[in-house]
């Protein structure tokens, strides 16, 4: 690994235009950014790619006077081009080391991980953080594997150590599950993008979040 990276917070938030009531990836950033995220991922897999870069520029500007790290998925060249902070891929994107000589030793690099291998290469590799999941079943993205459950979750959380983010299916009534198995930071994405008051629901799944933390010690 290039830095000692930390992600400085308990919820990762990532866009979904289409799961977000009508509203652009603009206006749900906007809100999350008022809900005092410090996280957020672009993710827009069937867009122009013209029109994912005018997003991008958008957001970089909003991230970037708001203080939020700034994470673009799997287009490394669009994560370059609007100096987001990280990008992120999964495990059939370009190598990580590839992407690593692409991007240099600044940008945070993150990668979906999936069982004890990918998350062992994952560190061996270079990777800042890595994604773990999907705990749950998920709809927000096509051709996704099974669930991961929490046995591999556990063994992030006792034998990794770089940061991970745990996903997939995580709604406020598992959160508590989650967080208990030694998780420090979940990504929340239709439970967040659905809300008619985004702030609001933000602001509840941290309650949630610190709930659970208080429990578990």
């Amino acid at each position: 690994m290039k830095r000692n990276y930390h992600f400085n917070t308990d919820l990762y938030c990532i866009t979904a235009e289409e799961l977000s009531m009508g509203r652009s990836n603009i206006e749900v950033v906007k809100e999350m950014i008022a809900a005092g995220v410090k996280i957020i991922q672009y993710r827009e897999k069937d867009k122009k790619m013209k029109d994912k870069y005018s997003e991008c520029c958008t957001i970089r500007e909003m991230t970037k006077e708001a203080g939020v790290t700034f994470i673009v998925n799997d287009d490394i060249d669009l994560a370059m081009i609007v100096q987001a902070d990280g990008v992120h891929i999964g495990q059939d994107d370009l190598p990580l080391e590839k992407v690593r000589e692409l991007v240099g030793d600044k940008m945070i690099i993150g990668i979906s991980t999936h069982c004890p291998g990918e998350a062992q290469q994952a560190v061996r590799s270079g990777a800042d953080y890595i994604g773990v999941g999907p705990i749950f079943k998920t709809a927000t993205k096509k051709d996704v594997c099974d669930p991961v459950g929490f046995e591999y979750l556990e063994y992030v959380a006792q034998n990794i150590p770089i940061p991970f983010v745990a996903i997939g299916g995580i709604k406020i009534n598992n959160i508590s599950d989650v967080m208990k198995r030694g998780t420090e930071c979940i990504a929340i994405i239709t439970e967040i993008t659905t809300a008619k008051d985004i702030p609001e629901r933000i602001s509840l799944i941290k309650e949630v979040i610190k709930n659970s933390i208080v429990e578990e010690k």
